[in-house]
């Protein structure tokens, strides 16, 4: 394929992406299947396509067209020259707000269009799960629904017309019949005669409900829909390729029908019993008209309470412990008339024996938050730890509402019959649910998935179904086709194909002959004995907690480390990545900042997943996960931790790149830059001996650019200045007090029941800005607190040294330094927390290192205690306050006199710990502090002084931190993290400062 690759660079501008990497980051998408591409090819501009398409076709190479890859049925995998036109082809081409029409290219994302048409009111009302990363294109390609299709149909139903590369790279316009010409007019006139010819058999096979997808729309031209493809009835041809999985052309713009936004919503949480009860009860339900009925069951509602970014809002909508709920929303204009149908919902579920069981949220934000747990259901689901997982191929299936409690009950019984148990979650309103029954693929559970689709499919014939309801067909559902429409059909459908798709150019093997879905040679994780298996490899970390295995039927996990990962359970956590696509959003979260900045497939949290995957399975070359391929994906990964949080299925790439940085250097070895990162802390006590010697470079720009050429450390970067004035330099052998007490004071100060706290102090606050700890100082002794500072146990010159928690080694992959480091400072705080004082750090990074990493450092249950213990220091304070031990503060502090604008440290928002600062700063009187809604500042420890990402390092922060700074002149800037602050100061030329000294500054 060297010719393709050559041939493509000589006629386009765009990417050529043929390295085996690449490609292994492109064999997969959110399904069970994985096949690698010939190569990957990412568009610049349109000429770049059409010529693609003339280099694949001359070379008799497929093309497969992909947008966010978030199929879950193969449609995106495929020996293929995969064509990603997600990056640069998402824009929009024309709106008319008074049409209320928008065209589109098909790379757009359909958040993004949403929020552009958000200030015209309007929006495009087909809203999937994976809206935030969904691709306008790959959404028509699957003919995709979302959770308010009752109200508003299916992708097909809000189609208005499209512009396609036909396979001889011309295009042709689709859109109404009576208006084509060309080579749509020809189409479109053989869809009709078949339409004509077959049509007796159209209208006694084809599935009468909202949600059939399987097959190609030859029912255009003589509609079987509950819903009318369009409003007078006419035909339109872009219909026939929606739901195609780009099979027939490659889409080259989208025009969609709009709606206006409604101007309020009410959701009433409707918890039952049992699983039966909410199945029989949604028939009823619709009747109220509502815009969505959506399933939650009892596995999704137990896997939300153990994700601590879903547990707070699940918890708001149950009552007891039921076995589902349902979601009904109602929208409209009159928020009234809204409350009134609640109330009707309320007596309703009454009548079906159910008082007190509608939880009913009328503001915005409970019913924002609610609906995003429901959108994470899949993702939810996938997060079951162990080989067995739920498995996506009888997952939506749609029968008429009538019999849905009887389906499912019966589908609940052929599950266990084959010794598993579905999982149930989606659109009740519909009859359409997503169930997907756990199995373990790798131990020969692909006879129990034929078995299981067998006896699911003479259900859905039964009860007068679609087999395919929702996700398409692809690889798994495509060999059912013939099943669910006959052969007659079947043969219009390979006409229809041959019509637009001569040489069979465009995505084949789907729609059109496909092959079985069991096929194991098409699995990500191929059967036992010879199939998947990772490299054997002793882990730095322990991550036995991943390597376990799981009980269908008990749900039961089976002990750490029995799972049979020969990479000790590091492979079982890269596999927990099921390719959802999550980490490719835009939203107010943290996850991904390299993939906001670059767009690229390989600096996405799914891609580095696949990367690792690949490569400590071996199929990246025997280095594994030492590899110069997992290298190089992980260059941008600023070990934010925004995937701890939120990738539904906890996929934690920080920790994975500090294992793989082990491993690496193990093979490689340490630069000197390494070692000059690495051991900051321990060079900090020497430091502030000649503080004026070290901070030269910042003060001679020769200096600075030896620097970068001796150690890649950009000279656009100032450093932070080293001084001689250190916390532990100025710190009494013995403090005394009022505030500062030594230690063996402190224990005292607990025994006999008086407010006292550790202060942890970091390297960073402690050696290059301690007017941070004397602000925290200042605060808790305002506040009535003993405070103990402790430091290096050992005597002599040490006494002056910093304890540290490693967080400088990790960086590197220098584990066995980090977990000496780790034991001295466990032996420092270790005998106050287990007198049960609480420990307050400074530093995001650094108490967040003592809560996370040396869990898994192998440190004993001591880490554990310390762990228990240690919070940072807002959180502290928060809860003090909330125990109303802070009223005295609270009366010392003077009015706010300026805006109050926070930026909070990644891992702060990792673990949920952003809202104690703004409620703290809050303590202030008339304070309003708001928060910024921004990723990663960019600076990310040592990540944004490294030449190499300078430039990276300020597009993330450009994204929205600094614009929101510059547009708030007036503000004090909050920040707790000491490399946010330096960004700031860097990009903004603002000086940031942390909660504690704002504080303070505001005490009389």
């Amino acid at each position: 394929m060297t010719d393709l690759a050559a041939n493509l660079r000589k006629h386009t501008q765009g990417e050529v992406l043929f390295s085996d990497a690449d490609r292994a980051r492109y064999a997969t998408d959110a399904s069970i299947y994985q096949q690698i591409p010939v190569g990957v090819f990412v568009p610049k501009t349109a000429d770049d396509i059409k010529n693609a398409i003339d280099v694949a076709r001359d070379a008799k190479v497929p093309v497969l067209a992909r947008g966010g890859g978030t199929s879950q049925c193969g449609q995106t995998t495929g020996v293929a020259l995969v064509i990603d036109d997600s990056k640069y082809f998402r824009n929009v081409i024309n709106f008319d707000a008074q049409k209320r029409t928008v065209s589109v290219e098909p790379g757009m994302v359909l958040d993004h269009l949403n929020a552009f048409l958000k200030p015209h009111g309007l929006w495009f009302p087909v809203d999937v799960s994976t809206s935030a990363q969904a691709t306008l294109g790959g959404m028509a390609g699957n003919n995709s629904c979302g959770s308010r299709s009752i109200a508003y149909g299916n992708m097909v139903h809000n189609v208005l017309g499209a512009e396609a590369w036909l396979a001889d790279s011309s295009v042709a316009t689709f859109g109404p019949l009576n208006a084509a010409s060309g080579r749509a007019k020809q189409i479109g006139e053989l869809g009709q005669t078949l339409a004509i010819e077959h049509r007796a058999e159209i209208e006694r096979v084809w599935p009468k409900v909202l949600r059939r997808v399987g097959g190609y729309n030859l029912d255009i031209f003589c509609n079987q829909n509950e819903r009318p493809y369009t409003t007078d009835g006419s035909v339109n041809l872009s219909h026939l390729l929606v739901g195609s999985e780009g099979t027939l052309a490659f889409t080259k713009s989208l025009t969609l029908a709009l709606l206006p936004l409604p101007k309020s919503k009410v959701l009433g949480v409707v918890n039952f019993p049992t699983f039966h009860q909410a199945m029989d009860a949604a028939q009823y339900i619709v009747k109220l008209g509502p815009t969505a009925v959506e399933l939650v069951d009892r596995t999704m509602i137990e896997l939300s309470l153990t994700n601590p970014a879903f547990a707070p809002t699940i918890r708001t909508a149950v009552v007891g412990s039921p076995d589902a709920i349902l979601l009904v929303e109602f929208s409209g204009d009159d928020k009234g008339e809204l409350t009134h149908k609640l109330q009707q919902l309320i007596e309703l579920i009454g009548t079906l024996g159910l008082p007190d069981a509608v939880v009913s949220m009328v503001d915005d934000a409970p019913q924002k938050n609610l609906w995003e747990v429901r959108k994470a259901g899949l993702n939810i689901m996938m997060s079951l730890k162990g080989d067995g997982k739920p498995v996506s191929f009888i997952e939506d299936c749609a029968v008429p509402l009538e019999s849905l409690a009887e389906y499912t009950a019966n589908l609940t019984e052929v599950f266990a019959k084959h010794g598993t148990r579905g999982t149930w979650y989606a659109h009740a309103s519909v009859g359409t649910l997503h169930v997907r029954p756990i199995l373990d693929l790798r131990r020969g559970d692909a006879t129990k998935m034929r078995a299981i689709a067998d006896e699911a499919s003479a259900l859905v014939r039964k009860f007068k179904g679609a087999y395919s309801g929702e996700h398409g067909d692809g690889l798994c559902r495509g060999e059912w086709i013939e099943w669910q429409f006959g052969p007659a059909i079947t043969g219009a459908f390979r006409q229809i194909k041959h019509a637009f798709d001569p040489d069979n150019l465009f995505n084949p093997g789907k729609m059109v002959d496909s092959p079985k879905m069991d096929d194991p040679s098409l699995f990500r994780f191929k059967p036992e004995p010879n199939g998947y298996q990772t490299i054997p490899i002793k882990t730095a970390l322990d991550w036995r907690a991943w390597d376990v295995q799981n009980d269908p039927l008990t749900e039961a996990i089976s002990a750490p480390g029995s799972g049979g990962d020969g990479a000790q359970g590091f492979g079982k956590a890269v596999e927990m990545c099921n390719n959802n696509g999550h980490c490719r959003k835009f939203d107010a979260g943290t996850m991904c900042p390299s993939y906001r900045v670059t767009r690229d497939e390989s600096a996405s949290t799914r891609g580095r997943a696949n990367t690792l995957r690949m490569a400590v399975s071996g199929q990246l070359g025997r280095d594994g996960i030492a590899s110069q391929e997992v290298h190089e994906a992980l260059e941008l990964c600023v070990s934010c931790k925004g995937c701890k949080r939120d990738c539904p299925t906890g996929v934690d790439m920080a920790k994975m790149k500090i294992e793989h940085l082990y491993q690496y250097k193990l093979k490689h070895g340490f630069s000197l830059k390494d070692n000059i990162i690495a051991r900051l802390p321990v060079t900090a006590g020497f430091a502030a001996k000649w503080p004026n010697v070290f901070n030269l470079r910042n003060r001679k720009p020769w200096l600075a650019r030896l620097g970068e050429r001796l150690f890649g450390i950009s000279a656009k970067r100032s450093l932070p200045e080293w001084r001689a004035d250190t916390v532990w330099s100025r710190l009494p052998a013995e403090p005394v007090g009022p505030t500062l007490v030594s230690g063996s004071a402190l224990l005292a100060a607990q025994a006999r029941g008086e407010p006292c706290v550790v202060l942890f102090v970091d390297t960073f606050n402690g050696a290059f800005e301690r007017e941070n700890v004397d602000a925290a100082v200042t605060v808790l002794g305002a506040a009535g607190y003993a405070v103990h500072i402790p430091r290096w146990a050992a005597q002599g010159d040490r006494d002056h040294r910093n304890l540290c928690c490693g967080r400088t080694f990790l960086a590197v992959g220098m584990v066995d330094e980090a977990r000496r480091q780790a034991e001295y400072l466990l032996s420092a705080l270790v005998p106050f927390a287990q007198a049960g004082i609480s420990i307050a750090g400074l530093e995001p990074s650094c108490l967040f290192t003592m809560k996370d990493e040396m869990l898994t450092m192998r440190l004993g249950e001591d880490a554990q205690t310390v762990a228990d213990h240690a919070m940072m220091i807002e959180t502290f304070l928060e809860r003090e306050a909330k125990a109303g031990r802070l009223d005295g503060l609270r009366a010392k502090l003077k009015p706010a006199t300026s805006p109050i604008l926070v930026h909070g440290h990644c891992h702060q928002k990792a673990f949920a710990e952003i809202t104690p600062t703004l409620a703290l700063l809050s303590l202030i009187p008339g304070a309003k502090p708001s928060l910024i809604e921004s990723s990663c500042c960019g600076m990310a420890g040592a990540f944004g002084y490294d030449a190499k990402h300078f430039d990276v390092s300020m597009q993330m922060a450009e994204l929205s931190l600094l614009p929101a700074i510059r547009n708030a002149a007036d503000a004090i800037i909050v920040a707790d993290g000491t490399s946010c602050r330096h960004q700031i100061r860097d990009g903004a030329a603002r000086e940031a400062k942390h909660a504690m000294r704002v504080l303070a500054d505001h005490l009389s």
